[in-house]
Parts: structure tokens; sequence; C-alpha cells
């Protein structure tokens, strides 16, 4: 059986052809016309039909303004339409390997490995009980579309998997067509491009989305699909709370002051108003299927007593609902708890007082209907609920705060100093006697909520703290539970925001913390120090006393878009890796529980790439069950945006984590050979050196500044946070996502590979051998990950086209770098291809394919884009246009930071 009518050619032919049509209407033929030259042109030189890319710079140079904007909103709108014609691919992929009963890293081969290990029910059981997933959703500023452009692409992918798998009439099938004629001609016709930036406020909002219109719904059925096949070969094995959802937007006030209290609270406020609104739609849903008249069903002591509770509760309510409903107590039962979930937040009483009533009250219609033989609709309908409550909780997703260290070092020295204690003049260890004195003393220290004459940054730090308490009495602990303490380098950093929350009432040792103090591990000094802060935090009698309310619980993140822009791609991705492994060491020997937070971006670069081999890939030894990792800009789109990749995506994580526990709890771990240690080691000194060498030689930063598009991208309303720290033009000072944004719109990605030719080539002048490098590649995973992305980054890269971007640059820069940079390129393509043994850089036939499509139509962008920039001023006309070709080339790309 068939189960799809499309293809993803005839998608792209068809969308483009209606793209074409919509163009000549809502602009001109001349417009059209000048596409197709484009078009025809970049492709005839792309398949080798032309010498040259003459034809597609003289065709370019003949434009004038108005025709070149055209040209910018026709290439930005296709690759708009062509990323749902893949997005839709994907989902006949999945639908058909699931149905052939092929798709890997299913929930089937997950069960299947465990069957195949031996495992019995009690492993399993103990396997699924450590495991908790936590995707974090992030407002870093990467998100190239607007929400309305969203919104639109969304209602296109609706229509799409219409005419794909539903049987339709000729009638039916035109009216579809019809439809998204429609919808790409209100596309054409909507700005691509803010005319302002996104408040912290919109970017909370666009997560929200996700969580509310996929996450929600696919959730249950992702457990439900373990169950079901877990119950084939482990019957007896109960499965657990497997994920939770996280989220940074609004929250995170690290470099972005519109990240307020009032935003904040906003946020709480809304997110828990969505979710239980959910939640009511789904009991009224229920009410309309458990109608089981009562002389037909025993009830059963546990609903009956939840019963009678809630008319007790709530007499009036009760007369109504047993009116409306005279023999049917499920619906009475529902009506009572739609009321209860009304009152939360009210100053009426009688609401919820946290999810686990609510999750007692529905476990006991669940066991009620057992009773009565009604499983499958126990299964069908209560279940998936019940697993909802318990992943969304009152909050939808619980926020993490998020700030940078210095802002509390400023906050607390100016408040001791407030009471006469010199706090900014000792030395670390000082500081330390200091803070930890402060904590496990009784009697409060400084007064949060009038701190006196204080600075502005003083000021918002004690707001946020007194705030925290408010909050968590408001919305729960659960809701937002967890402080992130950006470039963290001593155990003072951590020590200040512990005290902090100590004083405003958050903690109140050693009987009760309501806070995770999260050190954020970034900096080369503060990974390498990693051993000095955290056994320095663990021996410390207040932080102990802190981390034992915890259940004994030490969060850390690792940060590895500044890694990787502080030492290039392969040096980050060992330090990260050794660093683990030296995190894990640490832990244990105090006998901690580690939970690793990994700070990945969505390129390659910055953490990014499959999740699922990421996982796999982890060091055996900090795989502790737990795992939490930051979800970023278009890959929060690409990952969850459509309900069946979104199922797909968690049930991969979930098939790696399970399989990374099971091996790291029944062993034996292998040791990785001192040999392929040793070898990483060499190669990631030469790369580093390789890498800093180059931003470290003079003039580096104007044919940075010349040669990409950096300028462009500050100006772009991406997010709301700024492109800099300090508005200082220093690669230090840039942020990761700008720094990597415009590399690859520039096609030449820096940042996922150099520095990897001189650090190979260094171990094999250094006597290493290729062979020991292909075994290392063939039976670890760390650094066949790590080869496979920095081979996918290169792959993306395109030397012709970055060479056009360095000619933007004066003549004695682009001598000095260029020539440096595409033979860097050359020799770790040459060696990235010798060392897996594959004739292309990209090993999955799909990626391939998707980009022979898209890199004709990127081209034109990319020269337009260079023309504009060449230019010493811009009419209004043309700067809107250059801005357009940035979110085009993003699109193209699949990609921004």
């Amino acid at each position: 059986m068939d189960l799809h009518h499309r293809t993803v050619r005839q998608d792209v032919r068809e969308l483009g052809e209606l793209l074409g049509d919509v163009l000549e209407v809502q602009s001109s033929t001349q417009a059209f016309e000048a596409v197709e030259d484009l078009r025809t042109a970049a492709i005839d030189y792309r398949d080798g039909s032309l010498p040259s890319r003459e034809p597609l710079r003289t065709t370019l140079g003949s434009l004038d303004s108005d025709l070149e904007g055209a040209a910018a909103r026709a290439f930005t709108a296709y690759f708009e339409l062509i990323n749902l014609a893949e997005e839709r691919e994907r989902v006949r992929a999945i639908r058909r390997s699931s149905q052939q009963g092929e798709l890997a890293d299913s929930q089937q081969a997950t069960v299947a490995s465990l069957v195949d290990a031996d495992a019995d029910a009690e492993t399993v059981q103990r396997v699924l009980d450590d495991v908790l997933i936590q995707p974090t959703f992030t407002a870093h500023p990467t998100e190239a579309h607007r929400k309305t452009i969203k919104a639109k692409l969304r209602t296109i992918t609706t229509l799409l998997e219409t005419l794909d798998e539903r049987r339709l009439t000729d009638a039916e099938r035109r009216q579809s067509w019809d439809h998204l004629e429609a919808e790409v001609t209100s596309l054409w016709q909507t700005p691509q491009v803010r005319d302002r930036a996104p408040e912290p406020e919109d970017e909370a909002r666009n997560v929200q989305w996700y969580l509310e219109n996929t996450l929600f719904d696919v959730v249950g059925d992702v457990y439900a699909e373990l169950e079901d096949v877990l119950a084939e070969s482990y019957p007896d094995v109960d499965v657990p709370k497997l994920f939770e959802f996280r989220s940074w937007a609004g929250s995170d006030r690290d470099g972005n002051p519109s990240v307020t209290v009032d935003v904040t609270s906003e946020t709480l406020e809304r997110q828990r108003s969505v979710v239980l609104s959910k939640y009511r739609d789904e009991l009224k849903r229920l009410s309309g299927i458990l109608s089981q008249d009562a002389a037909w069903i025993t009830p059963g002591e546990r609903f009956e007593a939840s019963l009678i509770a809630d008319r007790q509760r709530f007499p009036e309510v009760a007369s109504e609902a047993e009116e409306r409903y005279p023999h049917e107590f499920y619906r009475q039962k529902l009506k009572l708890m739609r009321e209860r979930l009304e009152r939360i937040g009210d100053v009426r009483p009688g609401g919820y007082a946290d999810a686990d009533e609510l999750i007692d009250d529905l476990e006991a219609i669940d066991e009620s209907l057992r009773l009565n033989d009604a499983e499958s609709i126990a299964d069908v309908y209560v279940e998936p609920l019940i697993r909802k409550v318990d992943t969304f909780g009152f909050a939808l997703a619980s926020l993490d705060l998020r700030d940078h260290q210095q802002n509390h070092t400023e906050a607390v020295g100016e408040l001791l100093e407030g009471q006469g204690v010199d706090y900014r003049d000792r030395d670390e260890d000082g500081r330390i006697e200091v803070l930890t004195e402060a904590i496990v003393q009784d009697a409060d220290v400084v007064d949060l909520e009038n701190p006196g004459d204080v600075s502005d940054t003083t000021e918002r730090v004690c707001k946020r703290f007194e705030a925290l308490r408010r909050w968590q009495r408001e919305y729960g602990t659960d809701a937002i539970d967890t402080y992130c303490i950006s470039m963290t380098e001593e155990p003072s950093h951590v020590l200040e925001v512990l005290f902090l929350a100590d004083q405003a009432g958050v903690v109140d040792l050693p009987g009760d913390s309501g806070l995770d103090v999260v050190p954020l591990l970034e900096t080369e000094h503060a990974l390498d120090g990693a051993r000095r802060i955290m056994g320095t935090l663990f021996e410390n009698e207040a932080y102990a006393a802190a981390l034992d309310c915890r259940g004994n619980t030490q969060e850390i993140m690792l940060g590895y878009s500044d890694s990787n822009k502080e030492n290039g791609f392969l040096a980050a991705n060992w330090d990260l890796y050794r660093n683990q492994r030296r995190l894990a060491d640490i832990t244990d020997e105090f006998d901690v529980q580690m939970r690793l937070f990994h700070g990945r971006g969505g390129s390659i670069s910055r953490g990014g790439g499959p999740m699922h081999e990421a996982m796999l890939a982890l060091p055996p030894e900090t795989v502790t069950g737990e795992i939490k990792f930051t979800e970023q800009g278009e890959a929060i789109a690409e990952k969850y945006g459509n309900p069946r990749i979104a199922e797909r995506n968690l049930e991969r994580m979930l098939d790696a984590q399970i399989r990374a526990r099971r091996q790291s709890m029944t062993g034996p771990v292998e040791p990785t050979p001192d040999a392929w240690i040793e070898a990483m080691e060499t190669m990631s000194t030469a790369a580093r050196e390789a890498y800093q060498g180059l931003l470290e030689t003079e003039g580096f930063i104007p044919y940075f500044e010349t040669a990409t598009p950096i300028t462009v991208i500050e100006d772009l309303n991406l997010g709301s946070r700024p492109a800099s720290r300090s508005g200082e033009r220093t690669v230090e000072d840039l942020r990761a996502i700008p720094w990597v944004f415009s590399w690859t719109q520039s096609r030449c990605i820096i940042p996922g590979w150099y520095g990897l030719a001189t650090g190979i080539d260094a171990y094999l002048d250094d006597g290493g051998s290729m062979e020991t490098l292909r075994r290392m590649y063939e039976r670890w995973p760390f650094f066949k990950t790590t080869l496979d992305n920095a081979a996918q980054s290169m792959a993306r890269t395109d030397m012709e086209i970055a060479e056009v971007y360095a000619g933007l640059a004066p003549a004695e820069l682009r001598e000095r770098f260029f020539p440096r940079i595409r033979s860097e390129y050359e020799r770790a393509s040459e060696l990235a291809l010798d060392v897996s043994g594959r004739d292309d850089l990209l090993r999955q036939d799909w990626l391939r394919e998707s980009l022979d499509r898209r890199n004709p139509y990127v081209d034109p962008l990319n020269l337009l884009q260079t023309r504009l920039l060449a230019r010493d001023e811009r009419t209004p006309s043309e700067e809107r246009t250059l801005r357009l070709t940035v979110k085009g080339i993003a699109a193209g790309m699949k990609s921004t930071g």
C-alpha cells in the first residue's frame, strides 16, 4: 500500500512553478524573466553546461533596484517553500519506514536492543528510572523567520499534507491548489524582514507556540508507543517520567537588559494560563467520552472518595453537575475537576495546589475504568492525559534564570559593603569564607527588598531574587527552580547566587533549597579549573547542605559556542569531551549525581548536529541517565514544527539515552586507548594554535568585517539580545551566533572546520599513522561524530563563492587571509575523506541531494549580496534588499548561527 501520492521532486517543481506564476502576477513579466535567467544560469554553471558564472553576473549587473528586490524576494520565498517540501519528504520517509518495520532508532528498535543484550526486567526498570531528557528552549537570536511568515508556512504545510496523504476528488484537489495559490500569494505580499526587533515577550510566545501546538499533543503518543512495545517483552516494567521541557525565553537575563522581572512574571502567568486551558479542553473532550451510566458501572472506592470530596468542596457546582448528568458519575467528576482548574491562581478557594493533585484525580478515573473492563478507554484517553500533566505540570515549561557572574559579584560586593563587610578586596578564599558564614547563619545579612542607594545593576539583581521568592510561591517551585551563571570562573561565583537566594528566602538551610545553582563552564580557564571550582563547592559547608536538599544532584552546564569561538572546532570539541570525563571523575569522587547541561547551538560549530548521534558519542562515564540540552533558533522549528517530526525527534533521543544508559550501567566500559587520547591531544593543540593564530594575525578583524556581512547581521531584527556584549569590534566581544552566522552567509564556514587539517597533519608528522585515525573513526563514536560534523560543515562550504566575498576586502588583507583559509579547507577535505574512507564529504544521500538542489538557488543570492555590500552608499530600497538576501541565504542554507 502506497501511503503517499506525491514525491519531493514533484512538490519542489510544482511549488516553484506556482511561485513563478505569483511572481509574474504580483511583480512583472520582466521580474519573472530576470529570475528565470538567474536561475537557469546558476543551474547551468553547477551542472557544467556553462564554463563560468559570467552570464549570471551579467544578468545581475543588468538589474535595477526594483528588480534586485524582486529577485531577492523570489529566491527567499522559493527556499521557504522547498524547505516545506523537504519537511514533507522527511514525513514520508518516517511513515514508510514505520509501516515496513524498518525505522531505525524506533521504540521497537530500542526494546529489541534491550532484549538482544539479555537485559532482564529489573535492569530495564533501573534504566528507565534513571532516564530524564530535558530539551531547553532558548531565545537566542538565530530564528530568521517572522512569526507571521511561520504561520503562513504552517498553513501551506497542512495543504501539502492533504494533497499527499488524502484520496481527493478532482474538485477537492483543485480546491486545495486554489488555497495553496492564495497562501503563496499572501506569503509574497507579506514583508519578510521585521520592522522592529522582537521583544522578549515575542520570543517567549514563539517558544510557547511549539510547546502548545506540537509537543503537548505528541508526548502522550511517545509514551503510549513505548508502553505498547515494552509490554510484549517486559510486561511488568513501569514507564516513569522520561521528558521534561524547560525554557530560557523570558528569563535569560545574560546580556539582555530587556528581560526584566515584569517580562518573567508575564511569561510565567501566560504559560500557566495556556497549559491550564489545554487541560480544561482535554477534560471537556474526555467528558464527551466518559458517558457511562451509573447503573452499569462500579465506580470503586478511590473514585467515590474523590467525587465525594469534590462535592463537598463545591456543593453548588456539584448540584449543577448532578442535574445535568444525573446518572453519569464520570461527567460529574470532570465538571468538578474543570472547576478546580478554573480556580488555580484565583482568589476563590478550591483550586488544585499542584499538578500532582490533578494527576491523582485522573488516576482515580483511570482505576475506575479498569475496574469496569474499560481498559481501552483508559489507555486511549486517560493515560495519555496523565502523561501530559506529568510532563508539563502547571508551568508548560519550567523556566531557568540566567545572568552573567559579574552582575552577581557587583551586587554582592555593594550589598555587603553597605553592611560594613569588605568583600570586593578579598581574595577568593576570603570571599568564600564570607559567603559561607552568611549563608549558614540564621539572620539575614542584607535587605534585598530595600537595598538602599545602590547601582542599577545591584538593584536589578535584588529585584530578581525578591521576585523569585514570589514566583515560587505563586506558581510553584518547579515552575522556576534553576539559576544558571554565565562565565563561571570561581567557586565564589556559585556561592554568590546561593547567598542571594538565601537572603531572598528561596533557600533556608539546612532544611530547604528551592534552587538548583548551575555553573556554566565555557572558557578554557573554567574548563581546566573544573576540579578546583566543583571540588571546592562540594567540600563547602553551605553548598553541600544546599546540594543535599536538591537530591545531591549537581547540574553543570558546558558552553559549546564560546568554547568554539575561543579555541576553534577541533580543540573545543576535545576540550569539552575530556572535561566531561573530568567532571564525571570529580562528581564520583564526592559521591554527587551529575546532570550535564549541554549548551548546544543550531550549527555544527556551536555544538549542533544530530542529537541522537551526539548523545551516543558522549563519554560513557558521564551518562547518568539525566541529560539537558539547549534547543535554539531555526533548530526548534526544524525539530518541533511538524508533529510527526517532533515525535520522531523525541523517539530518537529516547532511544539514544536508553541505549547509552544501559551500556554505562551494565558495562564494562571499554577504556579509550592511550594512543587515541595522545593523538587527540596532539591534534587539538596544533588545531588550537592554527585557529588562534589566524584570529590573532594583524588585520583579521578588518578582513572579517569586509569579507562577511557581519555589519548587516548586527542590524537585523533577529532577536531582542544585542549581537555583541559591549559594542566593541573584537572577536572576544562578539557573540558566537553572529560570528557563525556571518561565516555561514559567506559560504566560508571556518568555525566548523578551521584547524582540522593542521591538527591531523601535526599528528601524522609526529609519527602518527593514518591507520590509527581510521580505527579511531571506526570504533570511537566521539571521533567519528566530530569528523563527520566537520565534514558536513566543509560540504556546506563553497570556496568559489567565499572567494567572491574575500574580494570585498582590501587586496592586502585578501592576499594575507584567503589563501591561508582555502589551503586549510582543501587539505581538511582531503584528510576527512582519507580517514573516513568515503568518496563524498557527506555520508547521507538525502543531504547531498538537498545541497545539490539548493546550491544553484543560493548562488544568485550570494552574488547579489556581495554586489550590494560592495556599494559605498545604498538607497533604502537597496538596504532592504540586502537584508532580504541575508534571510534568503539563511533559508537556503537552513542555518543562521
